[in-house]
């Protein structure tokens, strides 16, 4: 039965603070999963969830319950309804400082008695609008402009807008531009697929970097495992939420609980990382020796494709090149003729690098800030074969001239691994 056709009636639970409603044969109540930020290792904010049940007291989706509304034409009133019960059952869990995050359809943004309606239902419960992020999905607005109108409005108002989904469906950058959200909540699939492939993980950290360059916080949802949450705090997320760490509850989270989850986490992200960082120094221990002993001899005075061959040597050793002191490369690369790339012949009109300019490049920089002693990158994808390396670089007295000689060593992985084992950063 329909909203507008039969006024939903309230009900009380029966320990006091639980507020249900009705909806035609349907009884709806709260649900509220903790936001966590992971620098203040504790609960942010709440994510408002609506939970139903039918007479015959089985779960019936939410899908369900707001599919049933848009058929009967009640989905605004729905919309209204499922926000003033979170709001009333929020109160009573008597969080003092913690955002609540509540879902909104984007056509009551654009309608100003929404917005007035909502509003005095916050003076009723004594809730200010800064305590209230308003979630919006783009995927549902018919018309953008009018959508970020009505964030703007809202906005004004002291309300926080959070962008949800983002990375699903039709969701681009356009969309943060135009809406300007104050979070960014990227899409479980995001960090799913992260955690099932290597390329996305490399990329991960880039896009939070992203988001953040453009004044957005970024909260990753949906996070289910260990290796999940790893990867999230790796990009340097600023909030998690998932059962990871805590499923829906009616009540607030078990400060002691989440407190050993959040605590566990940090140690295997400090243990991973000291690990990772190990086992990348272990690596590239005999490039570097390799390297230093190439830079004294071109000081010497030697040729440099007389210098490099120990380096190249080396199982994943690509290249060695040779820059001036304003990042411009010396001659052309010197490669192993051993082992030829399958890469170099697709990507021919970037191979030959003589006269390129690296100033750009952190390796040139970090060899410049510290002559003498070897600079390595984090992994990174090289233009000259589109591939992940890692580059090491010394600053070094050729004559009267400071030199940089770089080494480029192969970063791929060869094989299946744990893929947050080495931290990442689109360096190139």
């Amino acid at each position: 039965m329909a909203v507008t056709s039969e006024r939903p009636h309230a009900t009380t639970s029966s320990d006091g603070t639980q507020r249900q409603v009705r909806y035609g044969d349907l009884t709806l109540y709260s649900a509220f999963q903790p936001i966590f930020s992971l620098s203040h290792m504790r609960a942010a904010g709440y994510e408002a969830l609506l939970r139903a049940h039918n007479s015959l007291d089985a779960s019936v989706s939410p899908l369900d319950v707001f599919g049933r509304a848009a058929r009967l034409g009640d989905l605004l009133e729905l919309d209204r309804l499922a926000q003033s019960l979170h709001l009333e059952n929020f109160r009573n869990l008597h969080c003092d400082r913690e955002w609540l995050f509540v879902h909104i359809h984007p056509a009551a943004l654009a309608d100003q008695w929404q917005c007035a309606a909502l509003l005095s239902e916050l003076r009723r419960l004594g809730l200010k609008p800064q305590r209230i992020v308003l979630e919006v999905s783009d995927r549902q607005a018919a018309d953008l402009r009018k959508l970020a109108e009505g964030v703007r409005i809202f906005r004004q108002y002291g309300f926080l807008i959070a962008l949800d989904d983002f990375g699903a469906g039709h969701s681009n950058l356009d969309r943060i531009w135009q809406l300007d959200p104050d979070i960014v909540k990227l899409d479980r699939n995001i960090v799913f697929h992260a955690s099932q492939r290597a390329q996305v993980a490399r990329v991960l950290p880039g896009l939070i970097s992203l988001l953040h360059e453009a004044g957005k916080l970024v909260l990753i949802e949906g996070i289910e495992t260990e290796r999940e949450a790893l990867l999230a705090m790796e990009g340097d997320a600023d909030f998690v939420q998932g059962s990871y760490f805590s499923r829906p509850a009616a009540a607030p989270v078990d400060t002691h609980t989440s407190g050993t989850v959040l605590q566990t986490l940090f140690e295997a992200y400090r243990e991973k990382t000291e690990r990772a960082e190990r086992k990348r120094h272990l690596r590239l221990a005999p490039y570097v020796r390799a390297l230093e002993g190439a830079a004294a001899k071109l000081a010497a005075g030697e040729a440099l494709d007389q210098v490099c061959w120990n380096f190249l040597s080396l199982e994943d050793a690509q290249r060695c090149y040779l820059l001036d002191s304003h990042g411009r490369q010396i001659g052309g690369n010197v490669i192993s003729h051993t082992r030829p790339s399958p890469r170099e012949a697709r990507f021919l009109p970037v191979s030959d690098a003589h006269g390129a300019s690296w100033l750009r490049r952190p390796y040139f920089r970090g060899a410049l800030n510290e002559p003498g002693r070897v600079h390595a990158t984090r992994p990174y994808l090289s233009i000259t074969e589109a591939s992940v390396c890692v580059t090491l670089s010394m600053a070094t007295m050729i004559g009267t001239e400071q030199c940089v000689l770089c080494g480029d060593v192969d970063w791929e992985p060869r094989q299946p691994t744990d893929l947050t084992d080495l931290p990442t950063s689109p360096e190139a």
